[in-house]
């Protein structure tokens, strides 16, 4: 089993400026600019992040189409709860002891919910010049300083310079992270990212679908005397879909760990798939996706120290135990599979369950505070 105990831990890091904890996606349903049309745009800020990858930086190579929605990110923090001046990633809280043991305060949660500052807009698109010509592609418009601060053009420079790292190789590239085609930054500041459009929904989106259709199938069944004849074949389909997603997610991972690159923002939003349908499912494959929040672990960087965007997750180190770089990388690693593991307990549940009934954010607290973490005690109920 892949859940983990970790310390008490935020989704993503935070700074001082508030950097967003989870990713959970949030689309809207205006459409505009059916047509597609080239931007005139000045290629300047991101050219010098690029590493040795080959990647399109002339705006001009690509051509911009319809606007597909925005997401943005939430705040979830864990405190540790603990213990009079325990560790946390924000503030000291205490609790009072009331009879739980040293083992069990060290694995209580308290967690708080916010909405993040940055605001990320999509776009469809296309590359209409060079050796990727025709190839459908999606923005992911990070706004510029004025309107998303400071921690937008970090987290857009973070997330071009992680993939620019894992596809740095042409010849192990993993078919389970998403492709990185090319940026360029505008001239008022807004970072745009062009990724390979291998789809455009996630597990998130799957799950939704899935569990709104139980929850239909079972209005139906109460209006009628049949019950659904496909009833088992629909949930050995469902199974098998459920089973194939998270074997590339873990894939996508693994390949992210063995290159030296933590992901930090794993979840449902953060998987993108090429196809929703169950019948489809011999044809899926799974896409890790939003990387702004990912950390570098080879040795040389830990022994160099923290960034703005890492700091919050090597502060857990240390108030875990973990000083020395060998200590922070096998803590870092452990961070990023125990939100495999919510992950893994989301796809488990919520595809299955009819509409409202469970969500990310109830199943984490089931697990972290309801169970403490007691995976025997969580498979019982």
């Amino acid at each position: 089993m892949i859940l983990i105990t970790a310390p008490s831990r935020s989704v993503l890091p935070r700074t001082a400026v508030s950097l967003s904890d989870g990713c959970r996606r949030c689309y809207s349903t205006s459409q505009k600019s059916s047509g597609l049309h080239s931007f005139g745009f000045v290629s300047k800020g991101l050219k010098h992040r690029i590493f040795k990858a080959s990647l399109i930086t002339n705006p001009d190579d690509f051509a911009v189409g319809k606007y597909v929605g925005e997401y943005g990110f939430m705040n979830v923090t864990s405190y540790s709860s603990l213990q009079p001046g325990g560790p946390s990633d924000t503030r000291n809280i205490e609790v009072p002891n009331v009879g739980y043991s040293s083992e069990d305060i060290e694995r209580l949660r308290i967690q708080d919910i916010g909405e993040g500052k940055v605001k990320i807009r999509l776009y469809e698109g296309r590359v209409v010049k060079g050796p990727f010509q025709g190839v459908r592609v999606i923005f992911k418009v990070y706004p510029g300083r004025r309107a998303g601060g400071i921690e937008a053009d970090m987290m857009a420079a973070n997330e071009l310079n992680c993939h620019a790292s894992l596809q740095e190789d042409s010849k192990i590239v993993s078919e389970n992270i998403q492709i990185l085609l090319g940026g360029f930054e505008t001239r008022t500041g807004e970072q745009w990212l062009a990724f390979r459009n291998d789809g455009i929904y996630s597990a998130a989106d799957y799950a939704k679908v899935r569990s709104e259709g139980i929850s239909k199938d079972i209005a139906n069944t109460k209006q009628t005397i049949w019950p659904s004849l496909d009833g088992e074949g629909k949930f050995k389909r469902r199974r098998f879909f459920v089973i194939k997603l998270l074997n590339g997610a873990i894939n996508g991972l693994a390949f992210m760990h063995d290159h030296d690159r933590l992901h930090q923002s794993i979840g449902p939003a953060s998987v993108v798939l090429n196809t929703i349908s169950e019948g489809e499912a011999t044809y899926l494959v799974p896409r890790l996706r939003d990387l702004a929040f990912s950390v570098d672990i080879r040795y040389t960087s830990l022994e160099a120290g923290t960034g703005p965007l890492s700091e919050g997750l090597w502060r857990r180190a240390i108030g875990a135990g973990a000083y020395s770089p060998l200590e922070k990388r096998a803590f870092g690693i452990a961070d990023d599979i125990y939100e495999a593991g919510l992950l893994f307990a989301y796809l488990a549940f919520v595809p299955f369950c009819e509409m409202g009934v469970m969500d990310g954010l109830s199943l984490r607290r089931l697990f972290e505070t309801t169970f403490q973490l007691d995976l025997a005690a969580a498979r019982e109920h």
